[in-house]
């Protein structure tokens, strides 16, 4: 069996709703995971959601753009990772990462080139997200979708 070292033993992270931002005509759903702690630290909260008003594209709503979204604010082991996701074109999720040095989290810098993606707590959060747009805006049984319902559906959990 092949297998690889892991630095510590996998526990439990709480994922958190911390709100619903409002920037820039956007309305983004907020969460927070974290290591070690029950929510990430502060000033990676405040930085994050400053980084947020650049992070959406502008104008929020348009053709194919509802101005909803959601932000992950993940304070991990070894770093500080954001990321930016919105609701586009009906069913296509469009993603931006961030991450910033543990001792730094203020530092964040986009790595969205990198195609990083996630890590499996982030994948948490965003397999949430695609199950609350399917029932509230794409399989919605009122015919249409409910971009409020959709922003009131969020995650908190220890995943």
């Amino acid at each position: 069996m092949k297998t690889f070292p892991l630095p510590e033993p996998c526990g439990l992270r709480p994922i958190r709703p911390l709100g619903l931002l409002e920037t820039g005509g956007w309305r983004i759903k907020t969460y927070g995971i974290a290591h070690g702690r029950a929510l990430p630290r502060p000033e990676l909260v405040a930085a994050a959601r400053a980084l947020a008003a650049t992070a959406f594209p502008a104008p929020a709503e348009g053709p194919g753009r509802y101005g909803v979204g959601y932000l992950g604010i993940h304070d991990g082991r070894g770093a500080a990772w954001v990321f930016a996701d919105w609701w586009e074109g009906e069913n296509e999720l469009r993603h931006r990462v961030f991450i910033a040095p543990a001792e730094h989290p203020t530092a964040l810098e986009e790595h969205t080139h990198t195609s990083l993606t996630a890590c499996v707590w982030d994948l948490r959060v965003m397999c949430f997200e695609r199950g609350a747009w399917l029932a509230h805006c794409l399989r919605n049984l009122a015919g249409r979708p409910d971009l409020d319902a959709y922003l009131a559906d969020t995650l908190s959990e220890d995943a």
